[in-house]
């Protein structure tokens, strides 16, 4: 539920936007904020669950979400809507990180790989499939059932938690205040720079120099207050395994394709390919397809195959699709979407279990808890920045296409003729300058969109070396 509700509004966004009456710019928070609340709120994850016992955190953070969720779906003003997806991104944050470290306190070391692969599959499939359930509960009852549609689910949950989850003994520890506020304006600050850049121009405006003044002085005091405490919120130790900061690196790069992903087809497919909120569900549902299948493979083989080789195998499957995705146009084939959007995500489901599995591999399991917060914030950050770049180069670069191409735009241009123009148009030169303005601001969005895919491509292929920094768990662990 947690990480389906990180894009099943994409889709009906145009939707909520109209019913809301919001501009472009308010309706984008619908998404952010939910974004970033998520990530501030995952740091202290560890410490709670740590602190009152991971099943009444747990609980309570079902319970939470559950009712936000039914009060987006009875919003009836962008304030409103805003409000209640901060809420649910607040009270949804404790859930991957403390579900994560519940499965691996649960489970035997050998049985890791197994619990990952398990638990991996609701985190991948959850914003692969967000689209597509989206787009068929905004088509066929109404965009509130993006949100409705959770009720059921979290009482399942609560239900299921309650009395099947273990319970744990609650710790006495000291929270860090300092810790967390300066961390957390880090986050907002990058991610208000990132989504407010594009707007006022950049460092030509004091909003953004402002915002990077305030991120520069919280890291520094971040960093000499956690030197100097005794319990930071993060303890620095962590830091010092190998394979859990090249993991939390590697995860970075993982999350800003994730969802940049998912962000950018809806939009290319519904404003340029002219289709229906529900058809981009149905060509998005098979990159859920290959995950499922990618994750199902590594399950099997994760006990008994190098974890690196299948990193470096879903790489290799993750890149081609986006050079796949590179040759698009406005009329690509439906079964083109398919089948790259099926390997991308087999490509994706082989890289993240083997990930979750080397990360905590050589980790001591006291830091066990933040080390899943980290992991998993982490995975956010990089979701919400690859998110806000590829939206940002993308309008850019649109109007960046469109310039150059009205500059080859001239009467005795090769290719172009008042033939083309429809009958009704002849002698109205307004009518026909609109029409062929049309078309060349569909031509350059659709160079636009394959920029940002050949971006992200080279993003992935810049993530490879990383792979080479990773220590393959202890073969004994995998022969048990």
């Amino acid at each position: 539920m947690q990480v389906i509700d990180t894009t099943i509004a994409n889709v009906a966004l145009p939707h909520m936007q109209g019913s809301l009456s919001a501009t472009q710019d308010q309706i984008a928070w619908v998404l952010t904020s939910y974004i970033v609340a998520s990530a501030i709120m995952t740091l202290p994850s560890g410490w709670l669950a740590m602190r009152f016992g991971a099943k009444k955190i747990y609980i309570l953070s079902i319970s939470i979400f559950t009712l936000s969720s039914v009060l987006c779906g009875l919003a009836t003003s962008i304030e409103q809507m805003v409000l209640f997806r901060l809420l649910q991104g607040l009270s949804g944050a404790s859930l991957i990180p403390i579900s994560q470290a519940t499965l691996l306190d649960i489970n035997p070391k050998e049985k890791h790989g197994s619990a990952m692969a398990i638990w991996g599959a609701g985190i991948m499939i959850g914003p692969i499939i967000g689209p597509t359930l989206g787009g068929y509960l905004t088509e066929v009852y109404n965009w509130r059932w993006v949100f409705f549609i959770n009720l059921p689910l979290g009482i399942l949950t609560i239900l299921g938690v309650f009395f099947f989850m273990p319970s744990t003994k609650s710790q006495q520890r000291r929270f860090d205040w300092i810790g967390f506020l300066t961390l957390a304006i880090i986050i907002g600050c990058i991610q208000l720079i990132l989504d407010r850049g594009e707007q006022v121009d950049w460092f030509n405006s004091i909003e953004v120099p402002v915002y990077f003044i305030i991120s520069g002085s919280a890291i520094w005091m971040y960093i000499f207050h956690t030197l100097h405490t005794q319990h930071p919120i993060l303890p620095p130790a962590m830091f010092l395994d190998r394979n859990f900061v090249t993991s939390i690196i590697f995860m970075f790069f993982v999350g800003l394709i994730l969802l940049a992903t998912v962000a950018l087809l809806p939009p290319y497919m519904q404003n340029l390919m002219g289709y229906s909120v529900l058809d981009v569900g149905v060509l998005m549902a098979p990159r859920g397809v290959g995950t499922m299948v990618g994750m199902g493979i590594v399950g099997k083989l994760i006990n008994h195959v190098d974890p690196r080789m299948l990193i470096l195998t879903g790489l290799s499957f993750t890149i081609a699709s986006l050079y796949s995705m590179t040759g698009f146009s406005a009329f690509v084939p439906a079964e083109t979407i398919v089948w790259t959007g099926l390997m991308q995500g087999f490509g994706l489901g082989l890289i993240f279990v083997p990930l979750s599995t080397i990360a905590y591999a050589t980790l001591n399991p006291k830091y066990r808890a933040e080390a899943a917060s980290v992991f998993n914030l982490t995975r956010n950050l990089g979701s919400s920045i690859g998110i806000s770049i590829v939206m940002v180069v993308l309008s850019r670069n649109i109007q960046i296409n469109h310039a150059i191409l009205v500059e080859h735009i001239t009467p005795f241009t090769f290719g172009i003729s008042w033939k083309q123009v429809p009958d009704s148009l002849i002698g109205v030169t307004s009518g026909a300058l609109a029409m062929l303005d049309g078309e060349v601001n569909r031509q350059a969005a659709t160079i636009a969109y394959i920029n940002d895919f050949k971006l992200m491509m080279w993003v992935v292929i810049a993530s490879v070396p990383f792979v080479l920094l990773l220590k393959a768990p202890k073969k004994e662990t995998g022969t048990k």
